[in-house]
């Protein structure tokens, strides 16, 4: 300001700026140094030595040893538990990830209705989404035990049998993708978020016109909710693709590799056959198939996502 008042130029670095704006830089550049720091080490250097892994003979204890394609050309024509793992992973995808979806969202129009204390059952679906899956995996192991299991008792009492769930390998993935359901408040919340957004006079347009709650919900509910839909559908293929926990906590991949979901075999082969080099060619894999389903969404459904444009006159 002494500098202004008497009419001098501020002193400038040799890098053209001044003394105050450079200390600024500084100052920027200390308060984002963690983020950064934890971002180029954390992140970006252990994706691209992965990739670097994935053409080696990695074994932790001895240094890689370049092998070229050699991991990948085990992956898909010796490892036979691959292709069942692939296999188990994309059925869970198929069937978990449409359910989810439609239930979800289903929840949330239940949710959107104006009845008292609906705060409270907001409150009561979401907590099991907050959750530690681990927890989860261990409450719904007692829920689905064969023969004194929770499920098959409430069963047993209208005169249903139920199947052994965990320990038959015709019904091991179709009882994790019943648990899948259990965690859908959290795609929940943020379809009421969509819901709440759309106008009212829309509704009362359709009204109008003579419309019925049904075609109200085909017609102005599901257009005007498609980017969140969509969006929403994007996250659980992703989040299915990488399914884990549940099959390492409660079934270890049985019964006969029934629930060996690709990450828990790839967690497999980094940690109990320490092969990283084989587990990062997995990895590297796995991020090319969900680019390719995220890419044939975009361009086969994100073309029928309705986005409102606001006009301002």
């Amino acid at each position: 300001m002494v500098a202004a008042a008497s009419g001098e130029a501020p002193r400038k670095t040799r890098h053209g700026l001044s003394v105050g704006a450079w200390r600024e830089a500084l100052q920027c550049y200390a308060f984002i140094s963690p983020w950064v720091i934890g971002f180029l080490w954390l992140t970006l250097y252990p994706f691209f030595s992965s990739l670097y892994y994935s053409f080696t003979d990695y074994h932790v204890t001895a240094p890689a040893q370049w092998v070229g394609l050699e991991n990948f050309r085990y992956m898909f024509l010796r490892d036979s538990i691959f292709w069942k793992s692939l296999w188990n992973t994309l059925y869970y995808v198929g069937l978990s990830v449409p359910l989810r979806v439609l239930f979800g969202l289903l929840l949330a129009v239940l949710l959107n209705q104006k009845i008292p204390a609906m705060s409270v059952f907001r409150t009561l679906y979401y907590l099991p989404s907050i959750t530690p899956t681990v927890a989860a995996s261990i409450v719904w192991l007692w829920l689905l035990k064969g023969d004194w299991g929770l499920i098959n008792t409430a069963l047993r009492g209208i005169g249903i049998k139920g199947p052994a769930w965990l320990a038959d390998p015709a019904w091991a993935k179709p009882a994790l993708i019943l648990m899948s359901l259990w965690g859908v408040g959290g795609a929940m919340v943020i379809y009421l978020a969509g819901l709440q957004g759309i106008p009212r006079e829309l509704y009362e347009a359709g009204e109008i016109d003579g419309t019925s709650a049904l075609q109200g919900f085909w017609h102005i509910t599901i257009p005007m909710l498609s980017p969140v839909i969509f969006f929403n559908l994007i996250m659980n293929v992703i989040g299915a693709f990488q399914v884990f926990t549940q099959a390492y906590v409660m079934t270890q991949g049985g019964p006969a590799n029934a629930t060996r979901f690709y990450m828990l075999r790839l967690y497999e082969q980094a940690f109990s056959a320490f092969s990283m080099g084989l587990a990062s060619a997995m990895a590297w894999f796995l991020f090319l198939l969900m680019l390719v389903f995220t890419l044939i969404q975009f361009k086969y459904i994100g073309g029928r996502v309705h986005y409102e444009v606001e006009t301002r006159r």
